[in-house]
């Protein structure tokens, strides 16, 4: 099933944090990394008195179920040696399974699409890139469409 993993940190080396959570997708059991956006840096979401983000999407094909690849999401989290200090706060990695395929999930511990996806400019753009602004988000219509009512300005693809 294709899903798509939101990737973001802003603490020891945010590029390289990254980098290395995509290696490490690629070591996820029965998924494949098929795709990696751009990086992007974006000002925080939450509180401000912490640094901007680097932000990527990675497009994957997993035979997991959802809730399977979350738990291997998670894992990574871990170790990289993310620590959950404050709401929406700093953290060396964050991974959010955004889609998994066309599936609308309501459950304690995974809602998909990701909660929020349309209002997140450091998550559209790079999901724009790889897939197009006619990708549909399931139960929301096209990427396009969210994109267009987001302020991109914020938002600076990081050139490597």
């Amino acid at each position: 099933m294709h899903a798509y993993v939101g990737l973001g940190s802003n603490l020891d080396h945010p590029v390289g944090q990254v980098r290395t959570a995509l290696a490490a997708l690629e070591e996820v059991p029965d998924t494949t990394l098929l795709a990696t956006s751009s990086l992007y840096q974006s000002p925080p979401m939450g509180p401000q008195d912490q640094p901007d983000y680097i932000n990527a999407v990675a497009k994957i094909d997993s035979q997991l179920e959802p809730l399977q690849l979350l738990q291997q999401l998670q894992q990574i989290e871990q170790q990289q040696g993310r620590v959950r200090k404050r709401h929406w706060g700093e953290r060396t990695i964050d991974l959010d399974l955004l889609l998994y395929g066309d599936e609308v999930i309501d459950h304690p511990q995974l809602q998909l699409p990701h909660p929020g996806i349309a209002e997140r400019v450091f998550v559209l753009l790079p999901l724009a890139e790889l897939s197009g602004k006619g990708l549909q988000l399931p139960g929301m219509g096209p990427l396009g469409k969210w994109l267009k009512q987001c302020d991109c300005s914020e938002i600076v693809k990081v050139e490597e």
